[in-house]
Parts: C-alpha cells; structure tokens; sequence
C-alpha cells in the first residue's frame, strides 16, 4: 500500500483539492485521513472537518467523517495526549482506514509545521506512518521559489521518505517551466509536476458561502448555486453605489447592514450572486419578497460589516460534494500535468 502525507510550505497551496485530483486520476481504491482536524462543522451534534466530510462523499468512503480527525484543538490535544497516545492514536486510525485499500492520503494541516507541539505535523506524521511525504506550493514565481529553497536549506527530511512536490496555481506555466524549473532542479528537489492556475477552482457557489460563514438562509435559496466572483462591501451611499461598476457584477456578493435597504434593492436590481446581512438586522418583507421572487439568496451574519468581508476573503474555495464538475476539473489537471508514475508506480486504468 502507498501511504502519501501531504502538506505544504503556506496555507492554501491546493492540498485538498490536489488529494482528490491524485485519487481520481490513480483510479485505487482511497483512505483518507485529516488527523488535526481544522475546517470545522457541528451538525447534528457531532463534530468533524469540513475536508473529511467531502472526501467521505466523493470517494463513498465507509469511515465517518469525525473517525478521521484525532482532534481539533490545539490546547486540548496539547494537555490530553502526550507523544507516545499521539503516536498509538495515529496508527490505530491509520490501520483502521487502510483496511481493504490501495492507497491512503493523510492531510496535515495548515502548513509543514502545523501541529508539532502535539506530534501531528506532516515530517512527525511520515515518520510515524512509515508514509511517504508528499509537499505542494504555490502561488507566485517568487514565493514558489522561496518555499522550495527554504525546504530544501532547513527543513529536515531525513530519516523520511521525501516522494517530492508538486508546483501548483502557476500563471504561466511555459515561462516557469523555462526559467524557474531549472533553477529549482539545481536545488535537489524532485518536481513531480508543475499545475496552471484554473480560474474555474477560484470561485465558489452561493450555498458554499452560506456554509462557510454559518449564515442563515432568510431568502432565495433557489439561487444557493450562483457562482461568486467578487466581494463588494456597501459602504457608500446608494446613488453613488449605483454608478459604481463595482456593483454591475452579478458574480458579485454585495455584504451591508440589513437596514441597508437602498443597497440591497440594487443588488437585487443588478443581479448579485447573493447578498449578506450583517449584525443580524433583518431587512424588509418588502425585500424578503423581492430577493424569493428573483431567486438571489439573503444571507443573514451577526458579524459586523468589516469582519464578514475578513472572514469571505479568508475563505479557500473548495470544491463540494455535489460539484462533480469542478472535481472532474481537477482530475483532469492531475492527468495532464503530474508524474503519476512517479508519485506511484501502479497506476490503475
């Protein structure tokens, strides 16, 4: 059995994504672990990762999504289980979701050093697994070659099984192949592949926002598949708004206070993807109506105005379980543009 810990250098270089792209393309029979667990859902009074919980979809995985998070919090993990629980708690799970399977993808977090103070980070996990390490970058020229130098200068890979990375969300890739790929050859790193930027992967559905920000459905919900673009704050009054081409996308999320009535019926008017509500003010029937009638959902935070959009731009847009599109998207990138017999020699049909 193949057992790949993926991580990455910064946060939102592709993990998830690149984990369902390698398991479609590999076409094996796929385990799944996200052992600190970080994108949090709470429904029906269990808790697991927003990540366990799609790959449990596509892949019709049997484990439950929370079987496949040791923990999710730092302090907790921190004062309930010392190295040695740690260590047996990972192998137990990981010898549980092997069971009866080809190939197992263990997700660390965040980053490569996420969760070393409680034995959970990716170099701990591959050593304890006996797995192979699996590392993504991305992003700019600039920083995709910062990453790969500080790996290979002072991030200890000894004593693991180092499989190699992948380059990931590059603009262009001819004149990265051309310029940077030898460069970062020189280093002694093995490229397993280099992936373009897909602008499709970068946007996410309505309902996904709803989700993500915990937000109630006041209206609309017939439009929760509305793609989203751009985020737009309503901060200005609504004549100049309505001169704004900022609010002429209609993939555009417009966030403003609920009392903001003149704001909202030009989101509605312009054909916004959605709309969120913010510090819980409630709008009017009369909008409530309007935004049913037009099928463009109304998003209803407690959070203020500035702090919603934060918390949207912090949002990574994964795909979801019914967006079969997208993952085809993905696995298709994988295909095209990684080494599969390089990341596993027995690749299926």
């Amino acid at each position: 059995m193949d057992k790949f810990v993926v991580t990455s250098v910064r946060q939102g270089a592709g993990k998830t994504s690149l984990i369902i792209g390698l398991a479609k393309a590999l076409n094996r029979k796929t385990g799944y672990m996200k052992p600190f667990g970080a994108r949090l859902l709470y429904k029906k009074k269990r808790l697991w990762d927003y990540d366990a919980a799609l790959m449990a979809h596509v892949f019709d995985l049997d484990e439950a999504p929370e079987d496949m998070s040791i923990g999710f919090h730092h302090s907790r993990l921190l004062y309930s289980l010392d190295e040695e629980s740690t260590r047996v708690k990972l192998l137990e799970a990981g010898k549980r979701i092997c069971a009866d399977k080809d190939v197992l993808f263990v997700e660390a977090g965040k980053d490569i050093l996420y969760g070393a103070a409680i034995y959970l980070d990716a170099i701990t996990m591959t050593r304890t697994l006996e797995g192979q390490l699996l590392v993504i970058v991305g992003g700019d020229e600039d920083s995709i070659i910062d990453d790969l130098a500080f790996l290979a200068k002072h991030i200890r890979l000894d004593g693991i099984r180092f499989k190699g990375v992948v380059i990931n969300k590059v603009a262009d890739t001819d004149n990265f192949n051309d310029v940077y790929l030898p460069r970062i050859r020189q280093i002694d790193l093995p490229v397993l592949g280099v992936i373009p930027v897909i602008p499709e992967l970068n946007y996410f559905s309505a309902g996904y926002l709803a989700e993500r920000m915990f937000a109630k459905v006041l209206a609309g919900e017939s439009g929760l598949s509305r793609q989203v673009r751009n985020i737009v704050v309503g901060s200005m009054g609504g004549g100049e708004a309505m001169k704004s081409p900022l609010f002429q996308d209609h993939h555009q999320v417009v966030v403003a206070s609920g009392d903001r009535s003149d704001l909202i019926l030009m989101s509605l008017q312009n054909n916004a993807a959605a709309v969120i509500l913010t510090n819980n003010i409630l709008p009017s029937p009369v909008i409530l109506a309007k935004a049913e009638s037009l099928g463009i959902p109304l998003l209803l935070v407690s959070m203020n105005t500035h702090e919603t959009a934060k918390r949207i731009n912090q949002i990574e847009p994964l795909p979801t379980k019914d967006d079969a599109e997208k993952i085809d998207l993905i696995a298709k990138m994988v295909r095209d543009h990684v080494d599969l017999k390089a990341v596993a020699p027995k690749v299926g049909g």
